[in-house]
């Protein structure tokens, strides 16, 4: 089910602003056992990259009653929720405070082999690079262009995610997940100042580390210290954690904090 602005329907109007030039904003999330998983963090990231953009966001209560309706006898699926700045005249100019458009739809969970959590998966090193832009940095917003065509660079059924760099050359994450090394100091994320998604997950990730002991850094990353990490964890929303198995000629084993990132990610998931 699609709802837009509360109305079932697959329908947006042409001059919408999201349509035009990809100006909104997204989060995508997991309904798991018939509850909405980390919908506090969820709405206040979506909150803050509206704030980021100068979006007015719809209420809370407004998008929990949406997601209610779209999920509404399911146990499990895939939620997503958009709001684009709403329709406007043409031209890249807007009205300061204009109604947006919230998009809230539901669908089933992406279905992907058990060995790549049991086994961990394999990942291809994407030749795009990510363009540097500190006023976007973090925020998941619509214009997702270099991840469509860095996702286009491959098409082997076995290989499950794409790592991208920025033109510095700094690892940023994958096409669709948040980058963890683990290293001899503990957990280490790259910095995302300059580009890059700051993901719900990757947050929950961040603060369990803290919370139990676990030194986590937050800083750029070279290629050099990816290759010399003992375990590299990909993470978001819908598919958990899974481990780096193989990156070109580089090969790593599952180790120990991958199952602890899931622990993790399983008790606190509010």
């Amino acid at each position: 089910m699609i709802l837009v602005n509360g109305v079932a329907t697959a329908s947006l109007p042409i001059p919408d602003r999201g349509l035009a030039y990809g100006d909104g904003i997204f989060r995508t999330f997991a309904l798991r056992d018939g509850r909405v998983c980390a919908w506090r963090r969820q709405f206040a990231k979506l909150a803050a990259d509206a704030r980021a953009l100068g979006i007015k966001c719809p209420e809370e209560a407004l998008l929990r009653a949406d997601v209610g309706e779209v999920t509404h006898g399911a146990t499990d699926g895939a939620v997503k929720i958009v709001v684009t700045r709403g329709s406007g005249a043409r031209g890249y100019a807007y009205s300061p405070g204009q109604p947006a458009t919230r998009i809230v739809s539901a669908s089933e969970l992406p279905q992907h082999p058990r060995h790549w959590t049991k086994q961990g998966v394999a990942v291809h090193l994407c030749s795009l690079r990510l363009a540097r832009q500190p006023a976007l940095a973090g925020v998941k917003h619509l214009n997702r262009l270099e991840n469509v065509l860095a996702r286009a660079e491959w098409s082997d059924p076995e290989i499950a995610e794409g790592l991208l760099q920025d033109s510095a050359g700094n690892v940023i994450g994958g096409t669709m997940t948040n980058l963890f090394l683990v290293t001899r100091d503990g957990l280490l994320t790259p910095d995302l100042g300059h580009s890059g998604v700051a993901g719900v997950t990757r947050e929950r990730v961040i603060e369990s580390a803290r919370r139990n002991g676990i030194a986590c850094r937050v800083a750029a990353i070279t290629l050099s210290e990816l290759f010399a990490a003992s375990e590299v964890i990909l993470v978001n929303s819908l598919i958990g954690a899974w481990c780096i198995r193989q990156l070109g000629a580089a090969a790593w084993e599952q180790g120990s904090m991958t199952a602890t990132v899931r622990r993790w990610l399983e008790e606190d998931d509010d």
